[in-house]
């Protein structure tokens, strides 16, 4: 038995779709990382606020990524046997059904935003940072639901491309307008924390657009017509839902669950937002590379699974594992060597700047098991058939052993916030185990497509 497998096809298929996706995924990091630092700049109230309402937002990217997963499970299988007429219907399902949760939430944040931040924190200066910066955010919900389901919908068939350029113009865009909107630069008004709303909602008007035209005017595999895309076409919504629910209830659940630790780490104080918020994207930086592996993972196992060459999923399955693991060790590392420098560079108090390095220090030993679980379990078991599992797993840790157990080190036992993080993070090696198991069992190989 050997680690790696020897079919060229393999490695055709998995490294450019990951390369592909990371870039595409890095760059949209560099724009929440560019976010967080001229906030941090302006004030420090201002970067906890904006946290706050990107832990909302957080959530509905996970419902919506979900909703996303669930067609690229579904199409990659049909794009192994050949057929673009199912996968065309089922985008269309995708994007109506995203469409409708973006709704959900503008609606709710357009309401209740006050209401919906201090479930967060108890900290009104940092509640109306938030507000000012929930008016425009909301906005923008509509517009990524829609743009986000069709760039991930085109990863079924191979084609990430167009991913990176929107992540790309949403980067330019998005500091340039920053740099003039939050401080006043070029003659521009000075907006604070409004301003960051702003530049983020014309970033995303200008990520709709780039996806919509490629999808319609330039793809030459699916061939989709706007009537296709906009077509009441219900034929596969029973096998959509039933591929796709247990994704997205898992990504709703994923995304209530971190806004859960947000809140714990905001009644704590706010020095311990802002630190959680630098943390995260530091981490979100140095662990690209295996969280994308799940999105790459999923489209090679689906591909051959649909093709009907199961024996090549075991090898696959091997390889996988092997690079997932070896990704880790090095993300692990590099987190905590640069840890500090990359801290530094934030103006935030010192408190701030020390908590923040004590997360980092607990991140640079979980993303060895993150960036193994999760493309396990979102990756090689997904895009395998079976979408419940990542959903039962995550759900059973979440909310049976890390949410109990850090709000009563951070409310009962009155630890130390580092000591609470360490709660937060530690089912991300835990879930390292059952993963396992079930990868390499191999009952998880379906066929969904008709």
């Amino acid at each position: 038995m050997t680690l790696f497998t020897r079919d060229r096809a393999f490695y055709r298929t998995f490294f450019p779709l990951l390369l592909v996706i990371t870039a595409q995924q890095l760059i949209s990091l560099a724009v929440n990382l560019a976010d967080n630092m001229m906030l941090g700049l302006y004030s420090e109230s201002a970067l906890s606020g904006a946290a706050l309402v990107n832990q909302l937002h957080f959530v509905l990217s996970q419902v919506v990524t979900g909703v996303g997963a669930g067609v690229v499970v579904l199409g990659a299988q049909y794009w192994g046997k050949g057929e673009t007429e199912p996968i065309r219907r089922i985008i269309s399902l995708g994007v109506k059904l995203a469409l409708a949760f973006g709704l959900i939430f503008w609606a709710a944040t357009t309401l209740f935003p006050a209401q919906l931040l201090h479930l967060l924190t108890t900290d009104e200066e940092v509640i109306a940072m938030g507000v000012q910066y929930l008016k425009v955010m909301s906005w923008t919900y509509i517009i990524f639901s829609v743009s986000t389901v069709l760039m991930v919908s085109l990863q079924s068939v191979q084609t990430a491309a167009v991913g990176t350029l929107m992540s790309l113009s949403a980067l330019v865009i998005n500091m340039s307008l920053n740099y003039c909107l939050i401080f006043g630069n070029f003659g521009m008004p000075r907006l604070g924390i409004t301003g960051a709303a702003i530049a983020t909602l014309i970033s995303r008007v200008a990520e709709l657009i780039i996806v919509v035209v490629y999808i319609l005017f330039i793809d030459k595999k699916l061939q989709m017509k706007l009537r296709s895309l906009l077509a009441f076409d219900f034929s596969y919504l029973r096998d959509y839902v039933r591929v796709s629910l247990p994704v997205v209830l898992s990504g709703a659940q994923w995304g209530v669950a971190q806004a859960a630790q947000t809140a714990i780490l905001g009644h704590i104080s706010a020095v311990a937002i802002a630190a959680n918020s630098i943390a995260v994207v530091i981490f979100e930086l140095f662990a690209i590379f295996g969280m994308c592996c799940a999105s790459a993972a999923s489209v090679t196992i689906g591909k051959v699974v649909g093709m009907g060459e199961l024996d090549k999923v075991r090898s696959y399955s091997r390889t996988l594992q092997t690079i997932f693991i070896t990704i880790g060790v090095i993300s692990g590392a590099l987190i905590f060597i640069f840890k500090g420098g990359i801290v530094n560079f934030y103006a935030v108090s010192e408190e701030t700047r020390r908590m923040a390095v004590q997360f980092l220090t607990v991140l640079a030993v979980t993303t060895v098991g993150s960036c193994y679980e999760f493309p396990v379990e979102s990756g090689i078991i997904a895009g395998g058939g079976d979408t419940k599992y990542a959903g039962i797993i995550d759900v059973s840790f979440m909310w049976l052993f890390t949410i109990p157990s850090a709000a009563l080190s951070a409310f009962v036992f009155g630890f130390p916030p580092a000591v609470t993080f360490c709660f937060l993070k530690a089912d991300q090696i835990l879930k390292c185990i059952p993963n396992a198991i079930r990868c390499n069992r191999y009952k998880w190989v379906r066929q969904l497509t008709r």
